[in-house]
């Protein structure tokens, strides 16, 4: 039977760490259930991957392209650093600082967007920066990348593949007894005591031929020692070419590293202003406790006060009826008594 899909792959490898094995085993008894034991197993043998490998995972699962143009650029790098076109190298690590760090932003915001992933602030995103450089430099980190099956974080120490020339020491041991032979002949010659005149005849002829014996040593010496020059002007091409890559980096390094100092700054600044506020929202707002106490005593000021004026007009109102009554009742009895006189 085939085995799992690469839908379903993907959906682990998109599925937070914390919640893989659960998925992971979810999909394996999905399988068991449905009478198919290979892709079991096959299910059963994925790992959960570290939360740095999962955010490069879900860079090359939402973000194919982003990732494709990473693994071009790498190969592109990779080729450059090997023939060691200075021109070109430096174009491209300067491309591949500015990919990294639009992947990593990238990496970033697809993080924001996953309900379970960790806080922004937690996110290994060193890592998952690490990772993306040592895919410059390794074509199965790249790989790896790319197919969005990682494991755990990688990372790359040096800068690019380094090439490593491919030089064989020449030592002239095979040559030696050619040489030696020349040397040895006229003492043989001699041993053998023949006549003065043969010998005066033979020893021109051997003298030319040690002679070419000798140039052509000294031909190979010359060669050998040309190798040797064009192996230490290229290992002297690569070290130049570290060397600026390495300041290059350094300087990126301190300023990323100032770039977090001024963050780290602007946070703290920002904390100490929410204090601030914090604090004099809390003193507004036992201000306003105090305000709407003081209005409520006041409320029940005046509707007692309210109840007083009622009463009091109502008593006056009483007061005055009493007094025009008793008025009338004066004029009443004034009158009687004038009618009585």
């Amino acid at each position: 039977m085939p085995g799992p899909s690469t839908e379903l792959v993907q959906q682990l490898y998109r599925t937070p760490p914390d919640r893989f094995v659960a998925a992971r085993d979810a999909a394996v008894a999905d399988a068991r259930r449905a009478g198919d034991p290979s892709t079991a197993r096959q299910l059963a043998r994925l790992r959960r991957p570290t939360v740095a490998a999962w955010l490069v995972n879900l860079l090359a699962i939402r973000r194919p392209e982003l990732v494709a143009d990473l693994v071009e650029l790498a190969d592109e790098l990779r080729t450059a650093q090997r023939e060691l076109r200075g021109p070109r190298l430096r174009e491209l690590s300067a491309q591949r600082r500015a990919v990294v760090g639009a992947l990593v932003a990238e990496v970033r915001k697809l993080a924001a967007a996953e309900p379970d992933a960790p806080p922004a602030g937690r996110l290994p995103l060193a890592e998952v920066e690490a990772t993306l450089n040592a895919a410059f430099s390794d074509a199965e980190v790249a790989e790896q990348v790319r197919a969005g099956r990682l494991l755990r974080a990688a990372s790359y120490a040096g800068f690019g593949e380094v090439p490593r020339p491919q030089l064989r020491l020449v030592t002239g041991d095979d040559e030696e007894p050619e040489e030696e032979r020349p040397a040895r002949r006229p003492g043989a010659q001699r041993a053998r005591s023949e006549p003065a005149t043969r010998t005066d005849r033979a020893a021109p002829g051997t003298d030319r031929a040690a002679s070419r014996k000798d140039r052509a040593a000294g031909r190979a010496e010359q060669a050998e020692r040309a190798a040797q020059r064009a192996a230490r002007a290229e290992r002297a091409r690569q070290r130049r070419a570290l060397e600026r890559e390495l300041a290059l980096a350094q300087a990126d390094q301190k300023r990323v590293e100032a770039e977090l100092t001024e963050a780290t700054g602007q946070e703290r600044d920002g904390v100490a202003v929410l204090d601030g506020i914090e604090a004099e929202l809390a003193e507004l707002e036992r201000r306003r406790a105090v305000a709407e106490q003081d209005l409520s005593r006041a409320k029940l000021a005046r509707r007692a006060a309210e109840r007083a004026v009622t009463v009091a007009r109502r008593r006056a109102g009483e007061v005055e009826g009493a007094i025009e009554a008793l008025a009338a009742e004066e004029g009443d009895a004034d009158g009687g008594a004038g009618a009585a006189d």
